[in-house]
């Protein structure tokens, strides 16, 4: 399955406002400064996570982004779903029916098993998705990482924060 190139920018910036506090704002320009994207590409995303209710707009000269709940009540499926869309990454167009000499659809009752394999291997991945907060990957983030990561995140933050 691939998803696409939005989701880790997205993900990435609702972890590092989730680092900030929940009142943090930052800019979007910061935002893809800091993950080095064009700005343009993230804004998009970014909307889809205000549509979404995980981050918030603040208009204004002081304005940008911050977190619309808290980050354990964000999980990875909200924004995946957010950036991506709910329909399934498998659909199944039923190509067992085509072919030379096909058969009436009547014939075909039980579901395709490809489709019902797909579909489990679906809902096993949404279902990890579902249980991994941004407050674990910031947990896992502070216990794993380097300090100089940590501190240069934090620098970065403290020089383009809005509160």
């Amino acid at each position: 399955m691939k998803l696409g190139d939005g989701i880790e920018s997205a993900i990435h910036c609702v972890t590092l406002l989730a680092g900030a506090g929940q009142s943090a704002v930052l800019p979007a320009k910061a935002l893809a400064e800091f993950h080095g994207v064009s700005p343009s590409y993230l804004l998009k995303h970014l909307k889809q996570l205000v549509a979404a209710g995980i981050l918030e707009s603040i208009p204004g000269p002081s304005g940008g982004y911050r977190l619309a709940r808290e980050a354990d009540r964000i999980s990875l499926l909200d924004i995946v779903l957010a950036v991506e869309g709910s329909a399934p990454a498998f659909r199944c167009q039923e190509i067992r029916q085509r072919g030379p000499s096909p058969l009436e659809s009547s014939v075909y009752v039980r579901p395709c098993g490809i489709n019902k394999a797909m579909l489990k291997a679906e809902q096993a991945y949404r279902g990890i998705l579902s249980e991994t907060r941004i407050s674990d990957l910031l947990r896992d983030y502070a216990e794993t990482s380097d300090q100089r990561i940590i501190d240069r995140g934090c620098a970065f933050v403290e020089q383009n924060i809005r509160n």
